[in-house]
């Protein structure tokens, strides 16, 4: 069972990243990992660096995918992005946090990419930023 759920997420995560491309998207980095938080694709859509958490859902899945980016997700999201931008210097570029919800079906999937779908002060209730040094 674990297994088929993380083949269905790589399927996911493939789709995905072929419709970004498809858009002219530029993939820099896949499953970008830190501790507190993974980013599964990061791009540039020109100049813009986008986040992108993909969630993927097969046969019998109850709601919808991009529903399962939480709260707390973004705050995740969002810390592993810090980390990322730290890394690259890349402080002064625009940013922002797309997510790409794929549902399987019958083995066929179908990709929905929701861009801008939250903000930083949405996933951080306070307001307050981190920014690693």
């Amino acid at each position: 069972m674990a297994a088929r759920h993380l083949e269905l997420g790589r399927e996911g995560e493939a789709v995905a990243g072929a419709l970004l491309a498809g858009k002219g998207f530029r993939i820099v980095a896949r499953n970008f990992r830190v501790r507190g938080g993974e980013v599964d694709l990061i791009c540039l859509d020109g100049d813009t660096v986008v986040f992108v958490e993909v969630k993927t859902r097969g046969p019998g899945s109850l709601g919808r995918p991009d529903q399962a980016v939480t709260p707390a997700k973004q705050a995740r999201l969002v810390r592993a992005a810090a980390a990322f931008l730290s890394g690259r210097d890349w402080w002064d570029r625009p940013c922002r946090f797309d997510v790409v919800a794929v549902v399987v079906r019958d083995g066929v999937p179908a990709a929905d990419h929701l861009s801008d779908a939250f903000g930083v002060q949405e996933a951080f209730e306070s307001g307050r930023f981190y920014q690693p040094g």
